[in-house]
């Protein structure tokens, strides 16, 4: 049993068609049966409204007398990209403002052209015959601009992982700020108003299909930037007209911590033109899962703890480990259901008709990592394995004895079963010295929580961690917690003039 787009565009033009939002379809179909879901549903609203970094707008500022050839473009003093023809520049969402930092970027600068805020253009140039203007600086307004296109590479995504974080610290990411000691969850996205949940095999979403994009009409150009359908993590790229957005679709934000990001809405329609169309818009919170990954864990791979559903998600609360924890969204579940609801009136109304893609995107496609010819050195490439240790029960002045020598500033301190439980640096040693006779042993001085890498751990990871903990230091351990070496930051110096391939 099917339906054609001919005749939901007839019941849309005529004033006649049943549409409905993807948050009401379960219930419809329950009610009336597959087959008369079909029958009676013409098409299915979706809607998102969440962080997606990667958008941004091709701006066309019109020439200006003398004409310039604008080389290097800032609005608002966050810097565009100009290589794309005089007048024309790109400006992405997450780029940050040169003099404000994070607190001001390139999403804020579309949300305020939408807003019909003024906004400063400053250009540079070398000149050229054709083009002779060096410099420029004016203001405008959106309305001077001759086109403002959105063109976002990845929105949409068809879910998100959710994330916890199992350290001894506070982590600031692109999922928000994660507790120490999995002290909450967070997650993104709309689950059963999402996009591309409602159509898992892009049977009726793909190039062409009309779509509402941060209030205005849009466009699916085809599959997003990383795309990967095939794992479950599908993207759309899109495009839309920004005069005709609405700053209440289209909002800055900054991550504390990661930086610049655009809130954004986005809402698909499904045209309902066969009983698998009818299916898969007939999909639950309770059906989509994810994985809880523990973001403490700075690689491309990270460990999965459990597996979750976006209603365990909704819920509020996740068990982890015997533990309830707090589990909340990064994306507006009260905005998704507005997104969908309006392109429902807009459906309804006759302003949107249906069509299917003009090409397909591929269901199974998925991504692939970055290909590495000089990879990143670990801790053990540049780490000094000559270490001084002693015991947690040897006197004080042992320990002062080695310091002495000068080999190191810094003494791991080993159980009976050589297992790394303390350190002792020159300044513990200067303390204990300055109050004579209240300590004598080790472990009375020792820094009991020491911070710690592995041999084949980034450089780059510990060395952020040398300078979040303002230390100088960190033993090398095994997975048994013995001593294998130590990183200070004089060994970091050893990576300049070096080209490390593995």
């Amino acid at each position: 049993m099917e339906k054609s787009i001919g005749l939901i565009n007839q019941r849309i033009a005529d004033g006649n068609a049943t549409v409905v939002t993807a948050e009401e379809m379960p219930a419809l179909v329950d009610e009336l049966g597959e087959e008369g879901a079909l029958e009676t549903v013409d098409v299915v609203t979706t809607g998102t409204f969440g962080a997606m970094c990667s958008t941004g707008a091709f701006l066309n500022f019109g020439h200006a007398d003398p004409p310039i050839r604008m080389e290097r473009v800032w609005l608002n003093d966050v810097e565009a990209y100009a290589g794309l023809a005089a007048v024309d520049a790109y400006i992405g969402a997450t780029q940050q403002s040169t003099t404000r930092g994070d607190q001001y970027g390139g999403a804020h600068v579309l949300e305020d052209l939408v807003s019909g805020k003024q906004i400063d253009l400053r250009a540079i140039s070398r000149g050229t015959d054709c083009y002779p203007r060096r410099t420029i600086n004016t203001e405008l307004i959106l309305e001077d601009l001759n086109q403002a296109t959105m063109c976002n590479p990845r929105n949409a995504y068809q879910r998100y992982n959710a994330a916890t974080n199992t350290t001894d610290r506070t982590l600031h990411t692109y999922m928000g700020m994660l507790l120490p000691n999995s002290g909450n969850i967070t997650y993104s996205g709309a689950g059963l108003l999402n996009p591309i949940t409602n159509d898992p095999k892009f049977r009726v979403i793909g190039s062409g299909t009309p779509i509402l994009l941060g209030g205005g009409q849009g466009m699916i150009v085809g599959e997003g930037t990383q795309h990967s359908s095939g794992a479950g993590f599908g993207t759309l790229m899109v495009t839309g007209d920004l005069k005709q957005m609405s700053p209440e679709y289209l909002r800055a934000a900054t991550m504390q911590g990661y930086g610049v990001t655009m809130y954004i809405g986005v809402g698909v329609p499904i045209p309902v033109v066969d009983l698998e169309v009818v299916r898969s818009t007939a999909v639950r919170d309770e059906d989509i899962l994810v994985d809880l990954v523990d973001y403490g864990v700075p690689s491309r791979s990270r460990p999965v703890l459990r597996q979750v559903s976006y209603a365990d998600l909704k819920s509020g609360t996740i068990d982890l480990n015997g533990e309830e924890v707090t589990a909340s969204s990064l994306s507006s579940f009260r905005m998704a259901r507005r997104v969908a609801a309006d392109l429902k009136e807009r459906i309804l109304a006759g302003t949107m008709s249906m069509t299917l893609p003009t090409r397909q995107i591929d269901p199974n496609k998925l991504a692939h990592p970055m290909h590495e010819t000089v990879h990143a050195p670990r801790v053990c490439d540049i780490m000094d394995r000559h270490q001084v240790s002693i015991t947690e029960d040897e006197e004080i002045r042992t320990a002062a004895k080695k310091l002495l020598k000068g080999e190191t500033n810094h003494l791991t301190v080993l159980n009976l079963e050589g297992r790394l439980v303390g350190m002792v640096t020159t300044y513990d040693l200067s303390k204990a010295v300055a109050n004579p006779g209240k300590v004598s042993l080790v472990r009375e001085i020792m820094t009991r929580k020491v911070i710690t890498t592995t041999p084949d751990e980034v450089v780059d990871v510990a060395a952020q961690k040398l300078e979040q903990y303002n230390i100088s230091a960190l033993p090398v351990i095994d997975k048994a917690g013995r001593v294998l070496g130590m990183l200070t930051a004089l060994d970091l110096g050893k990576l300049f003039g070096r080209r490390w391939t593995r």
